[in-house]
């Protein structure tokens, strides 16, 4: 009894012993920072009210559907050039002029780094259809331009060169459909409203065709575009009547693989006519999915719009993630556009949201949400409908704006710095102090 005695108070004092140097160990090892400890940092930006220049020849920019950067820092915007009002907005265009100004641009404008507009062309020509209404426009690494389409009877992708010159049409054309009654006249000042942003009025309207996301040579209402130069593949968001990401040969336009939702083969079974938040995720894109973007890691980030979220997929089709943005947002979505930020890693992910009227800053490998910025309104730094963003190679952000917008911005970019707002507001350059 004694040894066991002995035996039991030498475990204990060894038991004792190794849980106080535990305890030691444990106490040696800092402690994890709080949640609110934690110092995000993300990107900032400056807008600058000073950019573009104003254009020549009294043109004015209609609803704008795309913007792009090319490899020597221009911005291409492509617009809705019935986008107006001719009786308030454009006046030298009718027949008579009624005024000096104002004229539409054309479908695509051409801005250098600083501002001032140096190319244009767009409408129809020899050898292609330009679409009842162009939506989305990208660079590829051999400066060519591709030009999507977001008309009921679009169908087909335009490619020129970057001064305009047409190279190559993909997509079959849709069979003919009878064209209904006129829109009638501008009603804009009792109330009512004209249709999308303002487009067309008087003119007849053509139903839009059915969606037909399985086809293999129709396109049915293209919006965005990326690349993959080395495999000489295309990512096409083919989501305005569609519902699917189409990967195509870029020298031919044919239609290699193609996916929906979650990767799911693409379905066009009729989708809900308004999103509820409190429903279960959908197994299918929504309509529009208005962006297929590579990043540079080989994944591609999909804006299915009306389901105000954001889904990754490899370059075969095989699903990774997805993000939720602004989960109570209906209407046209939150989701409309995304950019990578320009450092190596392209560490940021920039969404357009033209419900919110705003653009988020997410941290692209989590798809944590950092920040936002701009609020609604029409002042510098602020959105209408804010429908894309390009970044350039000096992380410059450059957005368009749709609808009744009407317009593009730049914001500078200023560096990273430390994140003390969820939304950092209308981003207004700092004016310098005045002397006293």
């Amino acid at each position: 009894m004694q040894r066991c005695s002995v035996f039991l108070s030498g475990a204990l004092l060894v038991g004792s012993t190794a849980s106080a140097l535990a305890q030691a160990k444990k106490a040696s090892k800092p402690s994890p920072p709080s949640p609110a400890a934690i110092v995000k940092t993300a990107p900032a930006f400056e807008v600058d009210p000073m950019w573009p220049r104003p254009m020549p020849n009294h043109y004015i920019l209609g609803s704008a559907t795309g913007v792009a950067v090319d490899s020597r820092d221009h911005v291409f915007v492509v617009n809705l050039t019935d986008s107006f009002n001719q009786r308030t907005e454009s006046g030298l265009a009718t027949n008579p002029p009624t005024g000096e100004c104002c004229a539409p641009a054309p479908n695509v404008v051409e801005y250098d780094a600083a501002g001032t507009l140096v190319g244009h062309f767009g409408g129809p020509g020899p050898g292609y259809n330009w679409p009842e209404q162009n939506a989305g426009i990208a660079v590829d690494d051999a400066g060519n331009l591709w030009i999507g389409a977001q008309g009921g009877q679009d169908t087909r992708i335009l490619k020129f060169s970057r001064d305009g010159k047409f190279v190559a049409q993909f997509g079959q054309a849709a069979a003919p459909i009878a064209t209904q009654a006129s829109r009638g006249p501008d009603t804009a000042y009792q109330g009512v409203s004209p249709g999308r942003g303002g487009r067309g009025r008087g003119r007849a309207v053509t139903p839009a065709l059915p969606a037909n996301s399985l086809s293999m040579d129709t396109f049915g209402g293209a919006a965005g575009f990326s690349f993959d130069t080395k495999a000489n593949e295309a990512f096409v968001a083919d989501g305005m009547r569609n519902h699917r990401v189409a990967v195509l040969d870029m020298n031919t336009g044919a239609i290699k693989r193609m996916w929906g939702a979650y990767g799911n083969k693409p379905d066009d079974a009729a989708v809900p006519k308004s999103y509820d938040p409190s429903a279960a995720p959908a197994k299918q894109f929504g309509a529009p999915v208005m962006c297929a973007k590579l990043a540079s890691d080989g994944l591609v980030y999909v804006c299915d719009t009306q389901n105000d979220r954001i889904q990754v997929f490899k370059k075969d089709g095989s699903f990774v993630k997805e993000k939720v943005i602004a989960p109570e947002t209906r209407g046209t979505g939150s989701v409309w556009d995304v950019a990578f930020s320009r450092d190596p890693g392209q560490r940021y992910l920039y969404v357009a949201d033209g419900m919110n009227m705003k653009v988020w800053v997410l941290d692209r490998e989590s798809l944590d949400v950092l920040t936002s910025f701009g609020d609604g309104g029409r002042q510098p730094g602020q959105f209408y409908a804010v429908h894309s963003v390009a970044v350039d190679s000096k992380g410059n952000i450059y957005t368009v704006e749709t609808y009744e917008g009407k317009r593009v911005q730049k914001f500078n970019y200023k560096g990273i710095k430390s994140v003390t707002k969820t939304n950092e507001g209308v981003l207004w350059p700092i004016a310098p102090r005045s002397k006293p």
